[in-house]
């Protein structure tokens, strides 16, 4: 018989169900309400302008003030590795109504970024909007554990938002890798060295982060750099922690104007801890994703 799993953003408890059998509860507990999109702002989300050199900090949103979307993940068929898993998200408001309508930015109408809880998969992908408040999309899962969605969308008139989504995949999971803060790394035919406004990351500070891209074979400023999602590039920041909550996710777009092969982000790191950064940038029609780590005193 069909089987379907399906996850409830944020404050849902996951269950699997096969056929009439009873459902069995996860181990996974939700201790947070923060991946309920808020309708002005979203927690730990750094929404810079990529039309000027100046740039906008999107502040926490008062616990007082009323969730305006909520979105529900179903993922359909077996969930296992290394094969593609169909999934459904379904945006409705607070009263369970389909929120049909949505305005594009970056391009699409949804960005899904898939984390492992390690921290040591990542994935940017944009689900196909099929009308009703509904997304679908294929995800694939490199090994089991457990999977964090932050699905970044914008009701039409309304701000951008972000839903936390939870997912586990059957199997042990791996040893979380040793966190390497390395500042120079070579992605594919790429060398990405990064570069920051200060050497010492303070929680709450403005800092600059820029990607100085090279040719790795010949070290050389890359000059065949496209937009990428309408803009020089991507930055997405995760703070390791777990559970992963929608406070630990930052979101930042490039800046313009900026030397040959060089990309800038401007942010802030809300807490102290350890982060990873995903920069992702067009070299010629192939999507270049360079990961680091940094330490936020």
């Amino acid at each position: 018989m069909k089987l379907l799993f399906t996850a409830f953003a944020i404050t849902s408890t996951i269950f699997l169900t096969q056929g009439c059998a009873s459902q069995i509860k996860s181990t996974q507990k939700s201790t947070s309400d923060s991946a309920i999109a808020q309708e002005n702002h979203h927690a730990g989300h750094h929404n810079h302008s990529s039309t000027s050199q100046t740039h906008e900090h999107h502040g926490y949103q008062s616990a007082s003030e009323p969730a305006s979307a909520i979105a529900k993940l179903t993922v359909k068929g077996k969930i296992a590795t290394n094969v593609p898993v169909p999934l459904v998200i379904d945006v409705q408001d607070k009263n369970g109504q389909a929120i049909a309508n949505f305005d594009k930015f970056q391009e699409q109408l949804m960005h899904l970024i898939l984390v492992s809880d390690g921290l040591q998969t990542f994935n940017h992908i944009h689900p196909t909007y099929k009308g009703n408040g509904r997304f679908e999309v294929q995800a694939n899962f490199p090994h089991p554990g457990k999977y964090t969605f932050f699905s970044d969308y914008k009701p039409a008139g309304k701000a951008e938002q972000v839903s936390l989504l939870k997912l586990q995949v059957p199997g042990e999971a791996p040893n979380t890798p040793k966190i390497g803060f390395s500042t120079t790394n070579t992605f594919g035919n790429t060398q990405a060295n990064l570069k920051l406004s200060q050497p010492t990351l303070k929680a709450g500070q403005e800092v600059h982060v820029i990607f100085n891209l090279q040719d790795a074979a010949t070290k050389q400023p890359i000059s065949d750099l496209q937009p990428y999602l309408g803009e020089r590039g991507h930055l997405v920041i995760v703070k390791r922690t777990s559970p992963l909550t929608q406070a630990d996710y930052i979101h930042a777009h490039a800046l313009k104007d900026t030397p040959v092969g060089e990309v800038h982000f401007i942010t802030s790191f809300p807490k102290p801890g350890d982060y990873k950064l995903w920069g992702q940038f067009n070299r010629n029609g192939k999507i270049v994703t360079a990961d680091f780590w940094l330490n936020v005193q």
